[in-house]
């Protein structure tokens, strides 16, 4: 895999992917095993999007995680597992054994009746078995789609109706802090809604008691244990999907992400190798779970592809308290670290104290993922965790994208806070105002497009083409819309400035949310905040500020603090209209704040809130809405 060493040899490499992309992608595709090249590096069109790289190539990505590295890898670890009772012991798994394992339960799916192009739903905790679960079905050919274990039996039978899936595989239950979560029981209410489903596979993980149905569900061990542990991969075409992850829409039901094969096993190697710089013998941990993208791309995937050992945590950073992370850090000697702006704000608030018993002198690099990461929380992570000598990576990227587009390269690309920075190789972002006019040049603010197709692309929605191109490629002519606004700075750093629908037009002037969030969490008190814009008679839109404090201070103080700071930080022109103290935020299982809710609030639009019973904490919403100035 290629490795950009220096910052002259990205410029380089940057200018390569611009000037001839086919010539760039096909060097680097050309360290893969393939059963057959392509006939064609790229054949693209946007506007009905009909996207192909590697044309008519040949190949199975698990044999580029195996076969590729068994015979100079075989002994070495694959996968750490770390359960979420720090007493119950980890797991390390070889490759070879990994190899192992994923080609048992492979043989046990095509016993089961499944076969290349059947949709297989995976609805399992953070556990090895999971990874092997998305492996085998690569393996054989079956298109997998993960769906984080938290999510509701309706939400759960949502998906697996879209994708007409034929397999469901699951656990017993889940462990998740001091929680012992049911999980069959999720799905046998999901099914009751769904007819396509044929089998269901169970993972003994708790050992709680749940309901089998004779000739429908199958324990796992049952199903691997007369299987040998050799399974030939099934040979697919580059342009093959190999998952579906469904992300949610503001409205209606949510969006089948299809990825194809070949390119997403390019891209994701390629940026995982040179984004956090990883060397043979490092340990690298991103805490994300399975079931979102990044688990997909940098816990699984992109690791494995490139032969390193990757963690998987099975649970919270606050149990048995908020030492975990640093706890793991120095367990297993972490060297690269990808976390959440989230799980960092979280851990900030609990001061310094936790990290006393901590060396954390194994890290390398640290990385932020998930949401543009406050300035605030980026010293404190930049200073405390990475201890002023880690890089840290604020990487720009989507489902939809597949892959890290936009970030510092570890150790290369000069950091600068609350800044993705720029572009990886192969991506070329542009800014365009509301009618798509490129903003040319520095010191300009717009709306982020990407002008050229890269390996890891959207091919489509699932069953519906139509919603693919009227979300992502309708609104600016010949690019890919990324619904996200950007500011490109003086050194042609570029900030990512959250969605657009979260910019809001105060008087004429255009503010990203996340700017003026970033000035609240100046204010010492203030643990995290969310913007929303919201209809102001004179204004235009007025700012409406949800903040928690982490003091028993007055609420009015603290409100009159906060606006100086903002007028103090941006100008008078940011300061909130509005500020509701609240003891939590409206967020998704993968911690994203749902601002389509606080926007509905804010505009005392109480009526069609839309499902709020998948949110990580429901009950925060009636409490928002009581509340509510």
């Amino acid at each position: 895999m290629q490795r950009i060493n220096s910052l002259s040899e990205y410029f380089k490499k940057y200018e390569l992917s611009e000037k001839n992309p086919e010539s760039f992608w096909s060097e680097i595709a050309d360290s893969f095993t393939w059963k057959k090249k392509w006939d064609k590096v790229l054949d693209w069109d946007f506007e009905n999007v009909s996207i192909n790289w590697f044309q008519n190539a040949k190949l199975n990505i698990t044999e580029n995680i195996f076969e590729r590295n068994l015979k100079e890898r075989g002994d070495k670890t694959a996968i750490i597992w770390e359960p979420n009772d720090p007493n119950e012991s980890p797991i390390h798994l070889t490759y070879k054994k990994l190899y192992e394992e994923t080609c048992r339960f492979s043989n046990a799916l095509r016993s089961k009746g499944i076969k290349k192009g059947d949709r297989v739903i995976i609805y399992m905790p953070m556990v090895p078995e999971a990874a092997i679960a998305m492996l085998a079905c690569a393996r054989v050919g079956a298109v997998h789609s993960v769906v984080f274990a938290g999510f509701s039996s309706t939400s759960l039978a949502d998906r697996i109706n879209d994708c007409q899936a034929k397999m469901v595989l699951t656990s017993d239950g889940n462990f998740r802090g001091s929680k012992t979560i049911p999980v069959k029981s999720v799905v046998d209410e999901a099914l009751e809604k769904c007819s396509t489903i044929e089998s269901v596979i169970v993972l003994e993980r708790t050992k709680q008691a749940v309901e089998m149905f004779e000739g429908r569900d199958f324990w796992w061990h049952d199903c691997v244990s007369e299987e040998t542990n050799i399974c030939d991969a099934e040979v697919l075409d580059s342009e093959d999907m190999l998952f579906i992850l469904y992300t949610s829409g503001s409205t209606g039901k949510p969006k089948g992400v299809v990825h194809s094969s070949a390119g997403y096993m390019v891209y994701s190697a390629y940026t995982f190798q040179n984004v956090f710089q990883y060397d043979e013998n490092d340990i690298y941990w991103c805490t994300a779970d399975v079931g979102w993208i990044t688990g997909h791309s940098y816990i699984v995937y992109g690791p494995l592809l490139c032969g390193a050992t990757t963690v998987m945590f099975e649970g919270v950073p606050t149990f048995p308290n908020v030492s975990r992370f640093w706890d793991i850090v120095d367990k297993f000697k972490i060297n690269q670290f990808y976390t959440a702006p989230t799980a960092i704000r979280a851990l900030q608030a609990h001061g310094l104290e936790p990290l006393k018993n901590n060396s954390l002198e194994s890290l390398k690099v640290i990385g932020s993922v998930g949401e543009p990461i406050n300035e605030e929380a980026w010293h404190w992570y930049h200073d405390n965790i990475g201890k002023g000598n880690c890089p840290l990576v604020d990487t720009w990227w989507q489902t939809e994208t597949g892959g890290i587009m936009i970030s510092a390269l570890a150790g290369i690309t000069p950091n600068k806070p609350a800044h993705a920075s720029l572009p990886l190789p192969g991506i070329h972002p542009v800014i365009v105002d509301p009618e798509g006019n490129e903003l040319v040049g520095n010191n300009v603010q717009g709306n982020l497009c990407i002008k050229f197709p890269w390996p890891s692309i959207i091919r489509t929605t699932y069953g519906d083409h139509q919603r693919c191109i009227n979300t992502y490629f309708s609104n600016y002519k010949g690019m890919y819309f990324t619904g996200d606004g950007v500011k490109r700075d003086h050194d042609g750093y570029l900030r990512i400035l959250g969605r657009v629908d979260d910019v809001i037009n105060v008087s004429g002037h255009r503010m990203g949310t996340a700017e003026v969030e970033n000035a609240i969490n100046e204010h010492e008190e203030v643990i995290e905040s969310a913007v929303v814009g919201y209809p102001h008679d004179i204004k235009g839109e007025g700012i409406y500020a949800y903040v928690i404090i982490n003091s028993q201070s007055s609420d009015d103080k603290v409100k009159g603090e906060i606006v100086d700071v903002v007028r103090r930080v941006i100008g008078p022109i940011a300061k909130p209209d509005k500020i509701q103290i609240v003891s939590g935020l409206p967020k998704t299982r993968s911690g994203k704040i749902m601002r389509r809710i606080l926007r509905k609030v804010a505009s005392n639009d109480f009526g069609n809130l839309g499902d709020t019973s998948t949110l990580l904490n429901p009950d925060v919403v009636e409490e928002i809405i009581n509340g509510a100035n």
